[in-house]
């Protein structure tokens, strides 16, 4: 659970250690509004993917579903700072399928919490891997780093791909293949 009170005493020390005056009007709720805003940005830890995709649907002899462009941000555990992009997810079902809107779902409950982009990729795969119980998934993140862009290399507009293949799509490139031909490359 969020203590929001011990996260506007942080942001008032972090305030004071970088030279600011707490009293200055533009800062006075400043605390506050990060208080707020971190229940929001990290409302995935205090969320389970089993919530999520708990409701299914009967499909025999179903394709491939994908679920692309999914748009999601989170927050890299090493410099607190975001990353964002789009994540493609992608699934094999073995006789049952969740709602479409469930696979963007999935990857806002993991987006949610502080972490790399590399864990957020296999939490996805393996949640739909545990809930949904299909034969093989697909998950492919793409991303652009604030830790990249603002400090250190500086180099806005790089992006970070990261794939993590669980079930059939590990060993079968006929199904790889026909991920990226829907994905357009």
């Amino acid at each position: 659970m969020i203590d929001k009170e011990k996260i506007k005493q942080a942001v008032e020390l972090l305030l004071e250690g970088i030279g600011e005056d707490l009293s200055r009007e533009g800062l006075q709720e400043t605390p506050d509004r990060i208080a707020r805003m971190y229940e929001e940005i990290f409302a995935g830890l205090n969320q389970s993917p089993k919530e999520v995709l708990s409701k299914t649907f009967q499909a025999a002899d179903c394709g491939m579903v994908l679920e692309k462009d999914i748009v999601f941000y989170s927050i890299c555990e090493h410099h607190f700072l975001p990353f964002y992009g789009k994540a493609h997810v992608a699934y094999l079902p073995d006789g049952k399928v969740a709602g479409l809107s469930k696979l963007a779902r999935t990857v806002e409950v993991y987006a949610r919490r502080p972490q790399i982009q590399e864990q957020l990729t296999a939490q996805i795969a393996d949640a739909l891997m545990e809930y949904l119980r299909p034969k093989g998934v697909i998950v492919m993140l793409e991303a652009e780093h604030m830790c990249m862009t603002m400090r250190g290399i500086k180099k806005p507009g790089a992006q970070t791909v990261t794939v993590i293949t669980r079930g059939v799509f590990m060993e079968n490139q006929r199904l790889q293949e026909e991920f990226w031909r829907m994905m357009g490359r």
